[in-house]
């Protein structure tokens, strides 16, 4: 059985393996600068947080001035011992702490969008170097939805990972000691218990809120996906007038995403609420021995409002806490399938000292191949031939014979499981794939153009080409003279999946960049094969002048379309039934006969038909006069 991408990682679904993934975009080896930018962000925010207890001094010794109890012996500078000159000390401090908060803000900007970039990179990258298998068993409109989720919630990771989980755990441990030094074990205890009781809910509530986030985000991929799908076949869906189903399954979707939407901010109410109630009972009892404490003379008015300050300063990172644990666990949910994919392992990888591939002649060789996708049913038994350099050899034979294996074979998007393929002798499994590629043309039965001019589509063959270079490659596919009646000629956008062309004008365009490319070797699959007979002729032309003094692989359906090859292999189950020249299978009688008298015999109706169409339309069809 062929080997499938898999996955190997062990931190799936782990929060600690997740972050150990992020450190390398966290804090980028390749990137100096950044960290710098990590360490100032760093620095200033740590003494924002040394301002920020400031603040609460300052209350309490304005409280105490204003109510002629200060005791400013000590470290207090004589400049700020009247009221009035605490109170502007007390907003200057906040003004101070805003300001360096934003300035953090500043420096660390720059290195979470270069994480975010990073890693949309890495992924884009990744998704290429899996195999064919695994594009093919997934869907497009589910992969880009994880990978969307993924790269908004790198950010959200990194920039609370650093700039905020760390110094906010400082900010409360000096907040204790604050605590203990002014005012003794008992209010330490209490602000400690209220901290623990606060921090264990809201982990406790968020893992319960993260089960129903993951319900959410499954939700919404499945309707992504969906609706991509759907408006990818567009024309299906008229053809059959299937709206109202598509419709349907799309908003049987949406409605799983609504319950679980609700689900999630219904719970969010719930976490607020208990997390105000811990605090608040918190709060309540320290204020309530304050209070105490000023009627016993042992604390001063200013000893009241600053426990009071303390406390709600305190509260800001404890919101801030349940906020960052929350939004680190619904981020690395969002990112999770995002690192699996990152991890699933390609199927066809370059052998540890691959060299890159050297053409002397060009000459293929498929030597005793066995290949199956599964281990259900085998697709080629033993396949054996050669596309001797400069030749053309074209494969045929029923649906299903595993013609189109071959090409894919070759281009190795997959692995033979046993016999080789070679090309002027080196095995392809020995050569990397780079190198492999780089030599091979390919014009395909279902030619997908990207969403852009025709230009760029011409051009792909060869990246860097001039417009003269485009322009010959496309008047030597037969279609120059049509992209420049077009009033934007060249530049003529193509739409989605190159829909605003013809199938006829898709496949010009395919055969110019592949002239574009200009390789040694050239696979034809199934070019022709969707193309009306007219059409079919006139690319077939295109055809004949790319492939000359190329070694070409044609897979064909229709015969007609490779008589002049120099061998035709004939595949039925997986194996070669017949092989030799038109003429020779001709002679033979055999399972090539059969196909080409069926196919000769549909031709000439097709023809006969298309000719009493053309008569009926000029009028010339004689209709026998009824009898008087």
């Amino acid at each position: 059985m062929a080997r499938q991408d898999k996955l190997v990682s062990a931190d799936a679904g782990n929060p600690l393996g997740t972050l150990r993934n992020l450190w390398p975009y966290m804090w980028p080896s390749e990137r100096p600068d950044l960290k710098m930018r990590v360490v100032w962000a760093t620095a200033i925010l740590l003494i924002a947080k040394i301002v920020l207890l400031l603040v609460p001094y300052f209350f309490k010794w304005a409280t105490d001035a204003l109510n002629g109890r200060a005791d400013l012996s000590g470290p207090v500078p004589s400049i700020l011992t009247g009221a009035l000159a605490l109170v502007v000390a007390y907003n200057l401090a906040r003004l101070l702490q805003a300001g360096l908060n934003q300035l953090r803000d500043a420096l660390f900007a720059s290195v979470g969008q270069h994480a975010v970039r990073r890693l949309a990179e890495r992924t884009f990258i990744h998704m290429h170097q899996l195999s064919l298998r695994f594009h093919l068993e997934r869907r497009t409109g589910g992969l880009s939805r994880i990978i969307e989720r993924g790269t908004k919630g790198i950010e959200t990771i990194v920039r609370f990972t650093i700039l905020n989980s760390i110094p906010t755990l400082i900010e409360f441990l000096l907040t204790a000691v604050v605590f203990w030094w002014g005012y003794g074990f008992s209010y330490l205890f209490v602000t400690a218990v209220t901290v623990w009781l606060y921090i264990w809910f809201t982990v406790k509530a968020s893992d319960w809120r993260i089960g129903i986030r993951r319900q959410m985000n499954d939700s919404d991929t499945d309707a992504n996906t969906k609706a991509i799908d759907s408006l990818l076949n567009f024309e299906t869906v008229k053809y059959f007038g299937n709206e109202e189903m598509e419709a349907r399954r799309f908003d049987a979707s949406m409605a799983r995403y609504e319950k679980a939407a609700t689900q999630v901010w219904t719970s969010l109410g719930w976490l607020n609420f208990g997390q105000a109630v811990i605090f608040g009972l918190g709060t309540a009892i320290m204020m309530v021995m304050s209070a105490l404490a000023v009627q016993r003379g042992e604390q001063t008015l200013g000893d009241f409002v600053f426990i009071n300050a303390m406390l709600m300063q305190l509260s800001i990172p404890l919101n801030f806490i349940g906020f960052v644990y929350r939004e680190i666990r619904q981020g690395l949910t969002d990112i999770e399938q995002m690192f699996d994919l990152l991890e699933v392992q390609p199927e066809v990888v370059d052998c540890p000292g691959a060299s890159a591939l050297v053409i002397e002649r060009g000459a293929i060789r498929f030597d005793n191949v066995h290949f199956a996708y599964d281990s259900e049913r085998q697709i080629l038994k033993g396949v054996s031939f050669e596309v001797p350099a400069g030749k053309t050899v074209a494969v045929v034979g029923p649906s299903g014979a595993g013609k189109s294996t071959l090409s894919r074979l070759l281009y190795r998007f997959y692995d033979v499981q046993s016999g080789s393929i070679t090309i002027d002798g080196q095995d392809v499994r020995n050569v990397t794939q780079k190198s492999l590629r780089a030599v091979i043309g390919m014009v395909p039965q279902d030619t997908v153009l990207f969403n852009d001019t025709i230009a760029y589509n011409i051009r792909y063959g060869r990246i860097g080409a001039s417009e003269a270079e485009v322009e010959k490659a496309a008047d030597i596919a037969q279609i120059g003279g049509f992209i420049r009646a077009l009033p934007q000629g060249f530049s003529a956008m193509v739409g989605e999946r190159g829909l605003k062309l013809s199938g006829g004008e898709k496949q010009r365009v395919a055969i110019a960049r592949t002239i574009l490319k200009s390789p040694p070797i050239l696979i034809l699959d199934e070019a022709t094969s969707a193309l009306d007979t007219a059409t079919e002729q006139d690319i077939q032309a295109a055809l004949d002048v790319v492939s000359q003094n190329r070694t070409t692989l044609v897979i064909a359906h229709r015969l007609s379309t490779v008589i002049n090859a120099d061998e035709i292999i004939v595949l039925r189950a997986g194996e070669i039934a017949e092989r030799g020249t038109h003429a020779q299978l001709l002679a033979q009688n055999g399972l090539y006969a059969s196909m080409w008298n069926r196919q000769r015999e549909a031709t000439q109706a097709e023809e006969h038909l298309r000719q009493v169409r053309e008569s009926d339309d000029l009028g010339v069809v004689v209709r026998k006069e009824p009898a008087v």
